[in-house]
């Protein structure tokens, strides 16, 4: 007999045609926040609920931590393949229970999905996303990057490469080291599809390697100079031509240790140089709704744009933490309602996320002699200080303690799957 969670009834949703179970009698709720198994994710549901939203999540695994949150008031276990036309029919039986007004997502993958049935899916709901003309911009490095050009803004050297044929160009042009990043993280169609990751390649074969499997399902990628300078990102609340929040923080070590994820990062003043030129790009390209913009500098302190990233990001907690609710404040934007400005935070704050922390320092002990990774007793030295430095954690609110369990044994399988030979990004 069920006695658990009485007020977050449970319900999965077959997508190809299957056996689709039952769903429960319909019941309004604010928004629906899909990539339940996202950090950033927890963070909105906790955003919106704490403000007395009725909040659903979504995710295609039953153990997501953001459906332990006390704020989670319906889940949705999903029994499709994210980012495929069976999440779609999913999603479709999901607002139809929840006729939730407004629907966040956190991932490229379903950004993409959504992107592809955004007419249909406008019909029923709020989508927190920019408009497609700026959004096919936002998700496309190279096409970000050529505006970001005609600003003036300094952008690494690089060559665009979409196959094999290609390399010997790429390599007299921009030389090795090099970073190989796709023009668009999901790369895929509507049956198969992946998210890549930038990577560091030192070797011609290397870079074959890479390419070849980047551009497997026919995307293109950017063959990039390296830059191991300090990664600073800028994030905005942007609508109808105004600036209604901003926040930037710099990552002090990431996951992958080249620059993935960032997984110890600081709340900074808005540096002078990259802050007009971020704010300036979002103009120029009307990205509305969040943004995070993100620049790497160079030997020499120079600010090179790398990205933007129109979606919450993984590291959004440390805003909301100090002051600017991007999640509460891309809610409002969403619905049309007025948005609160926001016009300063706490600075030199720090957040650390623990297991990511963990995986990188584990990843630069195995990375030796690579560029950018610091020697192993500097690797340690600096992961076990940083435990004597006042910050706050991810996942860990004292007012919503339950997340922690199923993100600690999440964890600790993935750990175990790696101790045992078992690469889980494989």
């Amino acid at each position: 007999m069920r006695t658990k969670r009485t007020r977050e009834e449970d319900f999965r949703s077959s997508g190809l045609g299957g056996n689709a179970l039952s769903l429960p009698t319909q019941e309004m709720c604010h928004a629906l926040v899909l990539d339940a198994q996202q950090r950033q994710s927890l963070v909105a549901v906790r955003s919106l609920g704490s403000r007395y939203l009725r909040v659903a999540a979504a995710e295609t695994i039953g153990d997501a931590p953001t459906f332990s949150s006390k704020w989670c008031h319906r889940k949705a276990v999903l029994q499709a393949e994210e980012g495929m036309d069976s999440y779609f029919k999913c999603l479709l039986q999901i607002l139809s229970v929840t006729s939730a007004k407004v629907l966040i997502t956190s991932s490229d993958a379903t950004i993409d999905l959504i992107r592809r049935h955004r007419q249909q899916l406008e019909l029923i709901t709020h989508i927190a996303l920019a408009k497609e003309a700026a959004l096919s911009i936002a998700v496309n490095k190279q096409q970000t990057l050529e505006v970001a050009r005609k600003l003036g803004i300094l952008i690494p050297k690089g060559v665009q490469v979409a196959s094999l044929g290609d390399i010997d160009l790429a390599l007299r042009e921009v030389g090795l080291p090099a970073v190989v990043k796709p023009v668009e993280a999901w790369t895929g169609n509507e049956q198969q599809g992946e998210k890549f990751l930038a990577r560091l390649v030192t070797t011609a074969h290397e870079a074959k390697a890479v390419i070849e499997d980047m551009t497997r399902f026919g995307g293109t990628v950017l063959f990039q100079q390296f830059l191991e300078g300090r990664r600073e990102a800028i994030s905005f609340l942007y609508a109808g031509g105004h600036m209604y929040a901003r926040f930037a923080q710099w990552a002090k070590r990431t996951d992958p240790p080249l620059g993935g994820t960032s997984v110890l990062r600081q709340s900074i003043s808005i540096p002078p140089d990259i802050g007009d030129q971020a704010e300036r790009l979002v103009r120029e390209i009307d990205l509305e709704g969040y943004s995070e913009v993100e620049f790497r500098r160079d030997h020499a302190g120079m600010p090179y744009l790398m990205e933007i990233n129109p979606r919450l990001s993984a590291s959004v907690e440390v805003a909301v933490r100090c002051g600017v609710d991007f999640p509460y404040l891309l809610y409002q934007w969403a619905c049309g309602d007025p948005i609160d400005e926001v016009k300063g935070y706490r600075v030199g704050k720090w957040m650390r996320y623990l297991m990511g922390d963990f995986v990188s320092a584990l990843s630069a002990l195995r990375h030796q002699g690579r560029p950018g990774v610091a020697s192993p007793a500097k690797v340690l030295f600096d992961f076990c200080t940083t435990f004597f430095v006042p910050m706050w954690y991810d996942y860990v609110d004292c007012r919503d303690l339950r997340p922690i369990w199923p993100a600690t044994a999440s964890a600790v399988h993935y750990l175990f799957q790696r101790a045992t030979g078992h690469n889980p990004e494989e």
